[in-house]
């Protein structure tokens, strides 16, 4: 069956095997895997990835005080407390914007933020070198609400030991967006501004551009187009480490905006059936618009 044809389901493991064992070690509260597969994972990306991969399991918070009490020489268990913690708040807030956030929401989420830096915190106090810890910390800045000094300082905590730490990026990206404490010109110039590995932050700037606009129309412009495609071969020659998937998404998705149908049908013949949430779910229902995006891209590429 064709790729464009086939039923669709969101794989929030990405097909990753290593992202499989550690979401079922955690489950199963079985800390000598959890800890055995961190010790064979170097790559600050990696890292970050496996990390995020343990936040999204369910019920965390209810027992890892006791693995980070039964091994307190360890910042293992505090940095996944964090991470979990940061993840964990965001789902007390909700999505809806602030005026449709009821006061208790608010509450509880700054709570859990307030829990979950007090571990990222200790960690980056006990080993100034843990990526991870501190790219958790640029996420945690919005919710935190600091000025632009500190998360800068976050931000600069990993840059300064992996420059091209691709979540750190992301999430200091969406800090500069205008829907948080920058604006248009402070998000593009850092998108424009990164790495070629991380080319693909343009199309996100791109696709929060469109989100902010008025018109809800297609990133028509060849400017724009041009853009995303020089873009596109900046990022080519990228490490595809196990997170890759929503970078080949973006692309897939700014391309559809764009009217860029023959970039996307490659894009998605790349992915193939890897559907990511983020960006989709921008759009509303993710698998929905992946396959109305990929359908178009297939016709029209």
């Amino acid at each position: 069956m064709a790729f464009w044809k086939k039923k669709l389901k969101i794989d929030p493991l990405g097909g990753d095997p290593n992202a499989v064992l550690l979401a079922e070690a955690m489950s199963k509260q079985d800390v000598a895997a959890v800890r055995e597969l961190f010790a064979s994972v170097h790559h600050p990306d990696d890292r970050a990835y496996y990390a995020g991969i343990c936040a999204e399991v369910p019920g965390v918070q209810d027992w890892i005080d006791g693995w980070i009490a039964a091994e307190p020489g360890s910042t293992l268990p505090l940095l996944l407390k964090g991470v979990h913690g940061v993840r964990h708040a965001w789902e007390a807030r909700g999505a809806a914007t602030a005026e449709h956030t009821a006061m208790e929401q608010f509450r509880e989420f700054h709570r859990r933020l307030k829990i979950a830096e007090d571990c990222l915190d200790e960690v980056v106090e006990r080993d100034p070198d843990d990526t991870t810890a501190w790219a958790a910390l640029v996420t945690s800045a919005r919710g935190r609400q600091v000025g632009a000094a500190e998360a800068q300082r976050r931000f600069q905590g990993v840059i300064s030991r992996f420059p091209e730490h691709r979540e750190a990026h992301e999430q200091m990206l969406q800090y500069k967006c205008g829907k948080w404490f920058g604006s248009e010109e402070e998000m593009f110039a850092f998108a424009r501004s990164g790495p070629d590995s991380l080319a693909h932050l343009v199309a996100v700037a791109h696709i929060e551009s469109w989100l902010g606009g008025d018109d809800g129309g297609a990133l028509e412009s060849e400017e724009v187009r041009a853009e995303l495609r020089a873009a596109e071969g900046r990022a080519a020659g990228a490490r595809r480490d196990p997170g890759w998937g929503t970078v080949d998404n973006t692309f897939a998705m700014a391309f559809g905006l764009a009217d860029e149908w023959t970039a996307a049908k490659a894009r998605f013949e790349m992915i193939g059936d890897r559907v990511t949430e983020w960006p989709w779910l921008y759009l509303g229902d993710a698998e929905r618009k992946f396959e109305q995006f990929r359908k178009r891209a297939n016709r029209l590429g």
